[in-house]
């Protein structure tokens, strides 16, 4: 992340993996939110989700930052414990009916909670089927740190971005990084209109006024980083490098031209990034580029990050470095943000010093003797401990997670420290990790080193550490 016709009712039908039971099973209810420590009420207790298959209808109201959003979703998951009820996250629209395996189920919502009581208990490692129906509005929220994400609406149609918690607002299902899923989109707009999503299009139909565009994400995916664009875009189909990987990139006219130039380096790019940090872990990449005023912030949807405005190749190198670190690596918490921001941060100072730029630890060195001047809250707390919710996307997590690895980097030398930073991305590979994982994985890299003082100092340490 970078951060500085007719409507049909809504329904959204949720594979979660339980068979439904009748009077054997005594259950708990799943509970609202996993105690994330700095978003307690994002995702749900009792259950894994596998997979998402969202169909989606989206109206835009012409001279309205608003519009109208229904959808059908399947979602397959599985419980993890023995389930009475269980929730999902879904904040705003209207929710007209749900069933589960078919029968219909109690419901009731208590701000972004959708509880469901099925109408049978629920056996743990079995498997059931929600369907909730549900129209209206999606809302547009409001982080902590007051940028907005969730369903955007654009001059021409909408984007919606999730990170943290804004896939709430335009699907229901278990919003919380830790529980990442496969995914089937089939967006449905007004002929002329466009709808971009992850992963790889498998189909577009029209039929009548409205067009419907599908599109398959095989690789699980944390909620936070599925995208939907949709509005007049110009379309690039390519394919890149020796296993032509394939490329999707989808521009808003009004940004073509500014844009050309940056995205034409995507295959150097690419090819770059896996020399460093290992086989690409998806099955396509590319690019989103709207209008600068529909959004404050580039954010690395999977597959095809989403950029406000033409990108400078920073932010690309930025942005693509996520789908290794962030997007196929997940942090477990928002509070192991760092793992995301401070890897993506440092590819950006690697990609200056392989292209004629300052040296990575040359602009470690200035940054310790002069970055408050740009990040005058470079020092305020530790990367891998976020003062609140408010501060996960602030300075330390970027600027300070980079010079972590920086200082990893100078104790282990060169060629340990990209056996570190691939084998990292493939130990972890479509899968969740944490602070104290990586620090273990690092250890375990380098015997021989002491860690210690980086740990305590620049990992987990407050202030300005005494000695670079």
């Amino acid at each position: 992340m970078s951060r500085f016709a007719p409507v049909v009712p809504a329904a959204v039908t949720l594979l979660l993996t339980v068979t439904a039971c009748s009077g054997g099973v005594h259950g708990t209810p799943g509970g609202s939110g996993v105690h994330d420590p700095y978003f307690p009420k994002a995702g749900n207790g009792g259950y894994d989700v596998d997979h998402y298959d969202l169909k989606l209808a989206y109206t835009p109201v012409k001279g309205s930052r608003g519009g109208r959003l229904t959808g059908t979703a399947t979602v397959t998951a599985r419980a993890t414990k023995d389930l009475t009820a269980f929730d999902l996250d879904l904040k705003g629209m209207d929710v007209e009916d749900v069933t589960v395996e078919g029968r219909r189920a109690r419901f009731n919502r208590t701000g972004q909670e959708l509880t469901v009581r099925p109408h049978d208990d629920i056996a743990a490692a079995e498997t059931f089927r929600v369907t909730v129906r549900y129209s209206g509005t999606p809302e547009t929220i409001t982080d902590p740190d007051g940028s907005q994400e969730g369903w955007l609406p654009t001059a021409d149609g909408a984007l919606a971005l999730g990170e943290p918690t804004g896939s709430m607002a335009w699907f229901p299902g278990n919003h919380h990084p830790s529980d990442k899923a496969t995914y089937d989109m089939a967006i449905t707009v007004p002929k002329g209109l466009q709808a971009v999503s992850n992963g790889e299009p498998t189909g577009e139909r029209t039929s009548g006024n409205r067009t419907t565009y599908t599109w398959h994400t095989a690789e699980p995916m944390a909620s936070y980083l599925a995208t939907v664009a949709v509005g007049h875009y110009d379309i690039t189909r390519s394919t890149i490098g020796k296993d032509r990987l394939p490329v999707y990139v989808a521009v808003d006219p009004t940004e073509a031209k500014s844009a050309r130039k940056v995205l034409a380096k995507l295959p150097e790019i690419m090819e770059w990034e896996q020399y460093n940090f290992g086989p690409y872990p998806f099955s396509s990449t590319g690019a989103i580029v709207d209008r600068p005023q529909d959004a404050g912030y580039a954010l690395e949807t999977q597959n095809r990050p989403v950029f406000p405005g033409a990108p400078d190749t920073g932010t690309l190198v930025h942005e693509l470095a996520h789908q290794w670190y962030g997007d196929s690596v997940t942090p477990k918490t928002w509070r192991d943000m760092w793992l995301n921001e401070g890897f993506a941060t440092y590819a950006e100072w690697l990609w200056d010093e392989d292209h004629g730029g300052d040296t990575a630890q040359r602009t470690f060195d200035h940054l310790y003797a002069h970055g408050e001047d740009e990040y005058p809250d470079l020092w305020s707390f530790p990367p891998a401990r976020p003062s609140s919710a408010a501060h996960i996307s602030d300075a330390p997590v970027y600027v300070r997670g980079a010079m972590v690895l920086q200082q990893i980097r100078r104790t282990v030398g060169d060629d340990t420290f990209y056996d570190i930073v691939q084998g990292w991305a493939a130990a972890h590979r479509h899968g969740n990790a944490d602070t104290a994982e990586f620090t273990a994985y690092v250890e375990k890299k380098a015997p021989d080193k002491d860690f210690g003082a980086i740990w305590k100092d620049w990992l987990y340490g407050k202030g300005r550490p005494d000695h670079p």
